[in-house]
């Protein structure tokens, strides 16, 4: 169980990064930020944490995990029961609404292959080949990576900024490939 100061501490911590994160771009943000803005000592923040890196993924992994458990549980066609083509675009929609409201903070912890490490990553890479296998898709294991390459945070945020797309026509064109499934 967590000490009482130590959940305190946390808590002051991912506040404080969270507040950063918005505020400025994440590589831009160093421990001694956090542990300034969180009035914590930078060993506190270090036994912690040991990166920036790990702080955005501690961020991001409450939204990560809702997401996860509306793709298992929830309704269709986001959930079980949808054709493979509706799921991959209604995950499509969810991980566009994902990185609209914390494309910062995936940005601070999924840089570069460090990305494909992730157990999030994992999870979705999971869930796409799933929609592949159950579509009868051939080539789907040289097909994943491409459907999730999309979703990297620097593509979105490049889309959006300097492309000036909305989400809505980014998910819209994402939703596109899903044709894929359809054989």
């Amino acid at each position: 169980m967590e000490r009482a100061d130590a959940a305190r501490n946390r808590a002051r911590i991912l506040e404080a990064a969270a507040a950063l994160f918005a505020e400025r771009p994440p590589q831009d943000v160093t421990m001694d930020d956090i542990a300034k803005r969180a009035g914590v000592g930078r060993g506190t923040l270090y036994r912690r944490y040991p990166d920036r890196a790990s702080i955005a993924a501690a961020l991001l992994d409450e939204h990560e995990r809702d997401l996860q458990e509306r793709l298992l549980r929830g309704d269709p066609p986001l959930g079980p029961g949808a054709p493979p083509g509706e799921r991959l675009a209604a995950f499509y929609a969810a991980m566009v609404r994902l990185l609209e409201d914390h494309a910062h903070l995936v940005l601070g912890s999924e840089v570069g292959r460090s990305r494909l490490e992730t157990g999030a990553y994992g999870f979705w890479r999971a869930h796409v080949r799933a929609l592949l296998v159950a579509a009868g898709t051939p080539g789907r294991d040289a097909l994943v990576e491409v459907l999730l390459a999309p979703l990297a945070p620097e593509v979105y945020l490049y889309q959006r900024t300097t492309l000036g797309l909305s989400p809505e026509r980014i998910a819209g064109a994402l939703a596109r490939l899903t044709r894929v499934l359809d054989g």
